[in-house]
C-alpha cells in the first residue's frame, strides 16, 4: 500500500471521516496497516482526527516549500534570492558550511523539510520534524573583525523577533543572548558558526530553527513545559513561505543598518525585545556560575550584570537562568 492511495481516498472525501473498514477493505490491507501509514503520514506533517465509531479524517496537509516560489516572492534584494532545497539533512549548518567553502554568495540559503541532527547552543539537540517548522541556514560575509561575530547573533535575533511579531501579533521576547520565547517556552533557536583567517571572518553560518506548526504530540515527555511553537501559541496553522520572505526582509534591513551605523542601533533594538533585562539571573559561564542583574549590552554584544555589590561586569558568554 503506498501513501498516495491512501491520501486519495481522504482527499475524494474532504473534512469527512473516512472508516477504517472502508480503508481496509479498498486497499486490501489490514487496519493495523492503515493505522501504521497513518502514523507515517503524521511525521510527515499530514495532520488527521481519530475517531473509534467513524474513523479518520484529514485536517490538514503539509505546507510544502518551493525554493522557485520562495524566490520569486521574495522583497529582499540579496538575502533568500539563491535557495538550496533539501528534503532531509543532518543539519543544515553542514550543508551551508560545505556551500561557503565552495563559494557560495553572501545571502545563500540552505532550507531543509527535516533534519535528523538539528543542533542548538551547547551542542543540545533541536527537534525537527518533517513538513512542521523551519530549518535553515545561510551564509554571510561580512567584513568585521572575528570578535564582533556575536553582534551578528543578537543582530539575527532582533531580526527573527521583529518579523515573527509583525505576522503573528504574538507575545515574543528575546532571552540573552538569541532565544525567542513566547510566556517564557522557546519557539526559536539560533546557532552562528563562523570561520576565520588572519582576524578576519570568511564567512559565519548562521543557523535557525523556528518551531512554527508543530503540535503537542511532536514533543518528547517534558519538553512542553519549555517549548512551544507559533501554532500551539496562536491556535492556527501559519505560512512557513511567509515567515521566511518576512525574516529575509528584516534581516536584510537591519544588516545594511549594521553595516552603516554599526552596532549601536542594533543594541537599542535588542533591548527594547529583551525579556532579561531587570530581572535577576544566574549565569553559568565557563570560570563558575555568576548571580547579577542584566542591565543591558555593551558595544561588544556581551551582556553587561549588575553585581550586588554595585560594579558591572560584561559577560561574554554564559547560559542564563533565574537565580535558585
Amino acid at each position: 500500500m503506498s501513501n498516495d492511495k491512501l491520501l486519495q481516498m481522504f482527499l475524494r472525501e474532504p473534512g469527512q471521516y473516512v472508516s477504517g473498514e472502508k480503508m481496509s477493505q479498498e486497499l486490501q490491507v489490514s487496519r493495523t496497516a492503515i493505522w501504521k501509514q497513518i502514523q507515517k503520514l503524521e511525521t510527515e506533517g499530514y495532520s488527521f482526527e481519530a475517531s473509534r465509531r467513524l474513523g479518520y479524517r484529514l485536517l490538514s496537509i503539509p505546507d510544502k516549500l518551493d525554493s522557485d516560489l520562495l524566490s520569486s516572492r521574495m522583497t529582499s534584494s540579496r538575502f533568500g534570492r539563491h535557495i538550496l532545497m533539501h528534503d532531509t539533512v543532518q543539519s543544515t549548518q553542514i550543508v551551508a558550511r560545505d556551500a561557503a567553502e565552495k563559494g557560495a554568495p553572501e545571502g545563500t540559503l540552505i532550507i531543509a523539510e527535516q533534519q535528523t541532527s538539528g543542533r542548538g547552543r551547547m551542542g543540545r539537540g533541536w527537534v525537527s520534524p518533517k513538513g512542521k517548522g523551519i530549518w535553515m541556514s545561510m551564509v554571510l560575509r561580512p567584513s568585521v573583525p572575528i570578535h564582533f561575530a556575536p553582534q551578528l547573533t543578537l543582530l539575527t535575533a532582533v531580526a527573527l523577533c521583529r518579523s515573527l511579531i509583525r505576522l503573528t501579533g504574538l507575545s515574543i521576547g528575546i532571552k540573552w543572548p538569541n532565544d525567542l520565547l513566547i510566556e517564557g517556552k522557546k519557539i526559536s533557536g539560533i546557532l552562528l558558526e563562523s570561520a576565520a583567517e588572519d582576524e578576519r571572518l570568511r564567512y559565519v553560518i548562521a543557523g535557525v530553527g523556528i518551531s512554527v506548526n508543530l503540535e503537542p504530540s511532536d514533543y518528547v515527555d517534558g519538553l512542553l513545559e519549555k517549548a512551544t511553537s507559533l501554532r500551539i501559541a496562536s491556535g492556527h496553522t501559519l505560512s512557513r513561505s511567509d515567515i521566511i520572505v518576512q525574516f529575509m526582509q528584516e534581516w536584510e534591513q537591519l544588516y545594511d543598518l549594521y553595516q552603516e551605523q554599526g552596532f549601536a542601533p542594533i543594541i537599542t533594538l535588542w533591548e527594547a525585545l529583551s525579556i532579561s533585562l531587570g530581572k535577576p539571573a544566574s549565569l553559568v559561564t565557563p570560570q563558575g556560575t555568576i548571580t547579577g542583574i542584566p542591565v543591558g549590552l555593551d558595544t561588544s554584544g556581551a551582556i553587561n550584570i549588575q553585581l550586588e555589590d554595585g560594579s558591572i561586569i560584561p559577560i561574554f558568554s554564559a547560559e542564563m537562568g533565574e537565580p535558585t
